[in-house]
């Protein structure tokens, strides 16, 4: 029975790349690099299919399933150290209306974790570089967890790092495996980005400052 005391820790459990920010462009960029060094071509349509998923998985899709691990590490080092240079060199944004709402839901008492899979040199230099660690109780990347999303362990891992019950807590993603995870977790989601509209979320918006005041708590129970 879900406990609906108004004391029962919430949480709000937010994806990284297409949800805080948008570098898809810089993950394009340092994935077709390191791709080319292995003689391959990325194309954009396979980029898409794989964008969000783990490292390993991306590269054992194209390489086989009996690739090395030596060598996905040593493809997706090169490949995430190129991406971090972008970051760093060029700089990264936060996307519409997330600044307001990390303030307002830390405000209200609201716990606050990342919940992704990227990893954690990737994550610190983006926090770094958003000034934004300061609102995260938790962060959950992708060394702390075994299985990529849609599987819910990344979410259950970030919900129990910061003490909140999985039915008090609200998955902020713009990708449907992020979604799928956040069901089969238990937990409401909210989808935001470019494919809000096919994504089934509990609530939907093509970016965060389009939601409305009470999005957050009119998730959960009587919005206690």
């Amino acid at each position: 029975m879900n406990d609906l005391r108004p004391d029962t820790p919430r949480a709000v459990l937010w994806d990284l790349d297409g949800t805080l920010l948008d570098s898809a462009h810089y993950h394009w960029l340092s994935w077709q690099e390191a791709f080319a060094a292995e003689g391959v071509e990325m194309t954009r349509e396979l980029f898409a299919q794989t964008f969000g998923q783990r490292n390993d998985t991306i590269l054992r899709t194209f390489f086989g399933a009996d690739l090395p691990d030596a060598e996905v590490d040593r493809i997706a080092d090169g490949k995430e150290i190129r991406y971090r240079e972008l970051v760093r060199t060029h700089g990264v944004a936060l996307l519409p209306g997330v600044g307001d709402w990390l303030e307002r839901l830390a405000a209200a008492g609201w716990r606050q974790a990342l919940a992704t899979s990227a990893p954690r040199l990737n994550v610190n230099a983006i926090l770094d570089e958003l000034d934004v660690a300061a609102y995260f109780n938790a962060v959950v990347q992708a060394e702390d967890v075994q299985q990529g999303k849609p599987d819910p362990q990344v979410f259950l891992l970030a919900a129990a790092r910061v003490a909140a019950p999985a039915h008090r807590c609200v998955v902020v993603e713009d990708a449907l495996a992020g979604i799928e995870g956040a069901h089969r977790a238990g937990m409401k989601a909210i989808g935001v980005g470019p494919a809000y509209a096919t994504l089934p979320a509990d609530r939907t918006a093509p970016t965060l400052d389009a939601l409305p005041a009470d999005a957050f708590d009119s998730l959960l129970d009587g919005g206690l």
